[in-house]
């Protein structure tokens, strides 16, 4: 007989950012245990719970009782059970002993390496009751929990105290305990608005039956998805102005969601609207609403736990909450404009960027020369560069930034523009920071590119040179996050500039031996981000391989030399190529191990007629290739070299390179050599073949 199973732990207040996780993993772990030990089917249906006051899974089609099962114990080899004579080995008794039959039952098979002796026997199926509660305690073992607490004089440990456990199989209370709760079928509701204690007659009515008297929407989906359509209809024809974490987060905060409407003076729309929907969401986890241009509103929604038919005090509760909140803001803001914020860049010696790096006064003097570097390459006002890199940390002194931190860069724009800055100069503040995240938009600007670059180079080659390299998936300074950005900038922006010459620009900023030796270093981190990059953009492992393996440091030009690789790639000719370039790759590797020297193919010293074809068809194709490459026609340069292959593979038909001859042998190598280096200007074709 099959039955639904619900099982509901009841706790205090969960962490509201992790409930999601913990909710979908507790499930996911409790209906693999069930499925394994056989009680529930692979492919049933199960439906996940979260509150803030618990974590629940109903699972269908769950037997009382596992299937019995097959279960096939191996015992010694054939070869070593068995005298010479049949004679049974001591190891083949113990074996037979142990299985409680004689010798003569066991029966041989092949495990797929030798013949054994093996008994197959029909073990009983597990019984629910004994079972679940310990996949009940496995499955909370299993969880995301950073931090585990102690409740009263209990030895129990788990994210928040539990209170109740319901563990229900159809009508049935299955028997066990879990963290010194045991079993029963009584849950509780909304602590306000529901009834105290419900029984739960049946599993299946648990959903329904908590939302009619608990006042709790159990399922943490049909909640959110409430929430949303609840808030996009009090929205009006307004926009909200919310990431899916908040959704998320609020869900987690209520169990019988209801959304009321208030207001702020307008007033406070003096501030920079970031600020103010900053705080409305990261502290009172408010919906700010903002109109068609994107001009924050003097109204916003409240995701509240109390659907009460008459809201008047908890929305004026919230309004007097935010107001103080917006006082706030609105203080900082107006006691930051009083001071210019060029005057505060010389706090910033004051500031520690890192103990081994200096300040970040001397950071942003840094950031400052190596802008104005890359502003000098990319043809941009170098005064104004400099400028925008003088102001650009100059707003962590200030109490906006201070009071918050996510508004570094933003508010920067903000006191500039006030102070008078030029447009260009008052933009790249804020632009420097970007991208902020995967996904993020780029600076806008040229010199704002100029300024974000140098940011990310100085922490990449200061904190490489002292070490600080990201270790496994650590990565406490956002190196990893800073490389990407340069790629992104350096390719998307289509900025011109090698990269070996920034890091070295970078590195030589730094005080004589901070960063010595780490520059290689810094090249190969950016271009392994580049390669998850390329793999990101939907290039095969062997086109990107192809590209990176040359080293490259225009990366402006990598997309140019990818689309080319790929043109390659689909000639009748590529495969052939490919193959015969791995085959050189290969010889000239071993040559060079064996001590082989060799310099340009000697026409001179060309013997065989396939030989001297492939070096006049070689040269031939360098010289309609060549002006190609250097107008940056990759595709057309590649595709020029498309000719060689009948000439190349007459050749390996043909001839032996590795002959006694020593000239003869180096002039082979050598136009081995030749046709590699020609070849493979664009992308190392030989990497197609792999």
């Amino acid at each position: 007989m099959t039955a639904s199973l619900l099982v509901e732990l009841l706790t205090e207040e969960l962490p509201p950012k992790a409930l999601r996780a913990l909710g979908y993993s507790f499930a996911d772990a409790l209906v693999a245990g069930l499925r394994s030990e056989g009680f529930a089917p692979g492919d049933g249906d199960f439906t996940v719970y979260a509150t803030p006051r618990r974590l629940g899974v109903l699972v269908r089609d769950v037997a009382a009782q596992a299937p019995d099962r097959e279960v096939l114990a191996k015992g010694p080899s054939v070869k070593a059970a068995l005298g010479a004579d049949g004679t049974p080995s001591q190891a083949l008794l113990g074996f037979a002993k142990k299985q409680g039959v004689a010798v003569e039952k066991l029966e041989r098979l092949h495990d797929g390496k030798q013949e054994v002796f093996a008994f197959r026997a029909v073990a009983s199926g597990a019984r629910l009751d004994a079972t679940l509660a310990g996949l009940v305690e496995t499955a909370l073992k299993k969880l995301p929990i950073p931090k585990m607490m102690r409740w009263g004089d209990r030895d129990e440990e788990f994210v928040r105290p539990v209170r109740g456990l319901v563990l229900l199989h159809g009508d049935r209370i299955v028997p066990g305990a879990v963290l010194g709760q045991s079993s029963g079928r009584t849950t509780r509701g909304h602590r306000f608005l529901g009834k105290g204690a419900i029984e739960i007659p049946r599993a299946d009515d648990y959903e329904a039956l908590l939302e009619r008297e608990g006042k709790v929407i159990a399922n943490f989906e049909l909640r959110a998805r409430t929430i949303r359509e609840e808030l996009k209809a009090a929205a009006g024809g307004a926009s909200i102005a919310a990431e899916d974490s908040l959704y998320d987060e609020v869900t987690a905060l209520v169990e019988f969601p209801a959304v009321y409407e208030a207001h702020f003076e307008k007033a406070f729309l003096e501030v920079p609207q970031e600020c103010l929907m900053l705080t409305m969401k990261q502290n009172q986890k408010y919906f700010p609403l903002v109109d068609g241009q994107g001009r924050l509103a003097n109204r916003f929604l409240i995701v509240s736990n109390m659907a009460i038919a008459h809201s008047r005090h908890i929305v004026h509760g919230n309004e007097r909450v935010l107001r103080a909140r917006l006082a706030d803001a609105k203080f900082f803001y107006d006691q930051d404009r009083r001071a210019a914020l060029a005057s505060r860049v010389p706090g910033l010696a004051s500031v520690v960027f890192h103990n081994k790096l200096g300040s970040q006064l001397e950071r942003v003097e840094r950031i400052e020369r190596l802008a104005a570097i890359v502003a000098t390459k990319l043809g941009e006002d170098e005064a104004s560069t400099r400028r925008a890199a003088r102001l650009c940390k100059a707003d962590l002194l200030t109490g906006m930034v201070g009071e918050f931190p996510e508004l570094q860069g933003i508010m920067g724009t903000y006191y500039a523009r006030h102070d008078g800055e030029p447009e260009a100069v008052a933009g790249a503040i804020e632009a420097h920071y970007r991208p902020r995240f995967a996904g993020d938009v780029l600076p806008e600007t040229r010199l704002g590119v100029c300024v974000a670059l140098a940011d990310r180079l100085d922490t990449l080659a200061g904190l490489f040179g002292i070490g600080q390299h990201p270790t496994g998936d650590k990565d406490p300074y956002g190196l990893r996050r800073a490389a990407l950005g340069v790629v992104r900038m350096l390719v998307e922006q289509d900025i011109p500039v090698p990269l070996d010459e920034l890091v070295s620009a970078a590195s030589a900023a730094y005080p004589s031996g901070t960063t010595r030796g780490a520059q290689s270093d810094v090249l190969d981190f950016v271009r392994e981000r580049l390669r998850g990059y390329l793999r990101d953009a939907g290039y095969t492992a062997n086109e990107a391989e192809a590209v990176l393996s040359l080293r490259p440091v225009r990366l402006d030009l990598v997309p140019r030399q990818l689309a080319a690789v790929r043109a390659f790639a689909s000639l009748p000719e590529a495969e052939s190529l490919a193959a015969a370039n791995k085959r050189v790759a290969n010889i000239l590797r071993q040559a060079a191990a064996k001590g082989e020297a060799f310099a340009n193919a000697d026409a001179k010293l060309l013997q065989d007629p396939q030989e001297r074809a492939l070096f006049d068809a070689l040269r031939a194709a360098s010289r309609e290739a060549t002006p190609r490459f250097e107008r940056g026609d990759f595709t057309g340069y590649l595709k020029t070299f498309a000719v060689l292959k009948a000439p190349v593979d007459a050749f390996f038909d043909s001839v032996m390179v590795m002959v006694e001859d020593p000239s003869l042998r180096r002039n082979r190598l050598a136009l081995l050599e030749d046709l590699r280096r020609e070849m493979n200007r664009v992308a190392d074709v030989s990497k197609l073949a792999a």
